[in-house]
């Protein structure tokens, strides 16, 4: 009885795959119909238990495997479900001839709503991380979509009934099972991987654990060829085993832009091929000694043969590989520290007297007396101190609108991992329009900087009573070291400040460092931007010393400039919240008389004083000076504030 069960059953479903147009089998003389809620595992195993059940296709006549190896299936992630749990389209036996596919991802998804489906009480609330592979798949270039080439379904890497942890070595995931199931589709790839370091390596489990598919291109976060999401997960998968590389890479001009997505400079496939890669040592390598130049001229056609120098991973921390990084980064480095150590405890102790310097007075609040600090002393005195003509502060605005222009473009590739930096590229219009950017501010830069000098030893040369080392002068003098060295006795409270003249010792240190720092970013940066002409004769370590020069000068700037600067001009206790004179041009007489007395006595014995009173400000200059210094202020915290979080996540070098 029941051999001629099976029997029919196995005719019912011959015949319902033989006709794909019924909706339903043609039941045989004394069959009935077995409605849905009386179908059990049981009845399904009637048929597809038998090995070798199947169909043949209408369509090109090939054989549909169809059979259910039980045991293999009640040992899945999957054993505990019926098989109506996923057939869900199915309401009877025998039941019609084609079925719909099985929507694993609305099953996987549901399983974060909180709510099960009615049809799907089986679903549990503990797999976030299940839906989260999911979700990232429905996003993923194998995600099935109408008309697309790459549609991979679940059942095509999982199977459709023997789900496996990753883990476990029965799975088709397995990261040692993944080369065979990626290649039943890329068989190119598969074959080229085979012969390749990472592909020999795994028939060859002496040598360690080696990298398969799943290992470089992720799980489910699969994306098109040359998209820059799937860049940014190959590289973060390479990490996983060349950390050091990764990031040495990182700290290169091709990884950080190939990380912002600048389709131009090399990623780890051009250098290394993608599946076909091989030791360094390895002729067949893009890299070894024979190939090198031939691979860095597929991007640099002119390059030189001195130009394979260029360090790819370039790793400050490795003095045999790298002396010259070595070298450059200690000593910027330690320019860096102590530069910062030196001029934040200035500010500090500056902070500190200032408040301790200010007289006490007693204020009344809903009639009880309490004993505070005065309030800073503000200036009316009616008359006006001309300090800056209206073209210097002219420069002083093309140097501060470009440099804010620098820092947004140029910290976005110093620290190009960073959720701000791609935030912010994809503002700019992506790497090509934010390097137009970034050049185009230094030429502005440049031009203010290095053209104030020009203009300086111009009205000077025409001087020939011009003191070079004069109070007039921004040359480091003698009085300045006097002057410091006062400064910091009147710190601890030792001595009284001292009578600046013009110019003040940190005002010196702003100028001639603006002059450092035009120099090394812009001397780096040509090299850098005109790449193309240099590395026909240069050797490739200078590119390498070059952008690690540019970063380091770079974030020293700053972090003085918004840090330093800031509080010398407009944050300490006497200026808080914003000194107007670059602004507006002018002091009050009495502020002016105040901050500067040896240069309001000189001038005023040798009689000019009077040729620098000029009417104060109007009210409606004093407002629109302080709104654009707010802003400018305002920004430029904002982006010190983006540079210190990028700092903490990634560091310098």
């Amino acid at each position: 009885m029941d051999r001629l069960r099976i029997v029919t059953a196995l005719l019912l479903a011959t015949l319902a795959f033989a006709l794909p147009g019924a909706e339903h089998t043609r039941l045989l003389p004394g069959e009935t119909v077995l409605p849905r809620a009386e179908i059990t595992e049981a009845h399904c195993l009637e048929c597809h238990g038998q090995k070798g059940f199947g169909t043949r296709s209408s369509v090109d006549g090939s054989w549909r495997n169809l059979d259910v190896e039980a045991d293999a299936l009640h040992q899945s992630v999957h054993g505990r479900y019926q098989c109506l749990d996923c057939h869900v389209d199915i309401e009877q036996l025998p039941h019609q001839a084609s079925l719909a596919p099985v929507d694993c991802v609305e099953c996987h998804l549901a399983q974060g709503e909180g709510a099960a489906p009615e049809r799907t009480p089986w679903l549990h609330s503990d797999s976030l991380e299940l839906v989260i592979q999911t979700r990232q798949y429905t996003h993923s270039v194998h995600a099935e979509r109408k008309g697309a080439k790459n549609n991979a379904s679940c059942s095509d890497c999982h199977t459709a009934h023997y789900v496996f942890p990753s883990e476990d070595s029965r799975s088709t995931v397995h990261r040692l099972n993944s080369p065979e199931t990626c290649g039943a589709c890329h068989e190119k790839e598969l074959e080229a991987y085979r012969h390749s370091i990472h592909g020999a390596s795994l028939k060859t489990p002496w040598r360690g654990d080696s990298a398969t598919c799943v290992d470089c291109h992720s799980a489910h976060r699969i994306a098109e060829s040359g998209a820059l999401s799937a860049h940014r997960v190959i590289v973060e998968e390479c990490g996983t085993c060349h950390s050091k590389e990764v990031r040495s890479y990182k700290a290169t001009t091709h990884g950080q832009l190939a990380w912002l997505g600048d389709k131009e400079v090399a990623q780890c496939k051009d250098c290394h091929a993608p599946h076909d890669t091989h030791r360094v040592e390895d002729p067949l390598s893009l890299v070894s000694a024979e190939q090198r130049l031939d691979t860095c001229r597929k991007c640099h056609e002119d390059a030189g043969p001195d130009f394979i120098g260029f360090r790819a991973h370039a790793d400050v921390g490795d003095f045999e590989r790298n002396p010259e990084l070595w070298w450059l980064g200690t000593v910027m480095l330690g320019i860096i520290i102590l530069t910062l150590l030196f001029f934040y405890s200035h500010s500090m102790l500056w902070f500190w007297r200032e408040l301790k310097s200010r007289p006490y007075e007693w204020v009344t609040v809903d009639g009880k007396r309490f004993r505070v600090r005065a309030k800073r002393i503000r200036h009316h005195s009616g008359r006006a101190f001309r300090r800056f003509s209206w073209y210097w502060r002219l420069n002083h605005w093309a140097l501060a609108l470009s440099v804010l222009t620098l820092v947004l473009t140029g910290m976005v590739v110093m620290f190009p991992d960073t959720g701000w930096a791609t935030a912010i590229i994809d503002f700019l219009g992506g790497p090509r329009a934010f390097g137009y950017i970034h050049r185009a501010a230094a030429v502005v830069f440049l031009l203010a900087v290095f053209g104030h000098g020009i203009v300086i030893l111009w009205k000077v040369s025409r001087d020939r009573n011009f003191d070079w080392f004069g109070p007039d002068s921004l040359l480091p003098r003698r009085k300045d070291w006097e002057d410091m060295k006062a400064q910091f006795r009147w710190f601890f409270g030792k001595g009284e400040p001292p009578k600046f003249d013009r110019w003040t010792y940190w005002e010196k240190f702003d100028y001639w460092a603006v002059y450092w720092g035009a120099f090394v970013i812009g001397v780096s940066g040509i090299i850098l931007w005109f790449s193309p002409f240099f590395s026909r004769f240069l050797p490739g370590w200078v590119f390498n010393l070059a952008t690690l020069a540019h970063g380091l000068e770079a974030f020293l700037a700053v972090m003085t400039l918004f840090v330093v600067h800031f509080f010398n001009n407009h944050f300490r206790p006497s200026k808080f919240p914003l000194d107007r004179v670059m602004f507006t041009g002018r002091w009050d007489l009495e502020e002016f008389r105040e901050e500067r007395p040896a240069h309001y006595e000189r001038l005023k014995e040798s009689g000019e004083l009077e040729r620098y009173i000029d009417e104060p400000p109007s009210k409606g200059f004093e407002t629109v000076s302080y709104t654009l210094g707010f802003i400018l202020l305002g920004f430029g915290l904002f982006l010190l504030t983006l540079v210190v979080i990028g700092f903490f996540q990634r560091g310098l070098v």
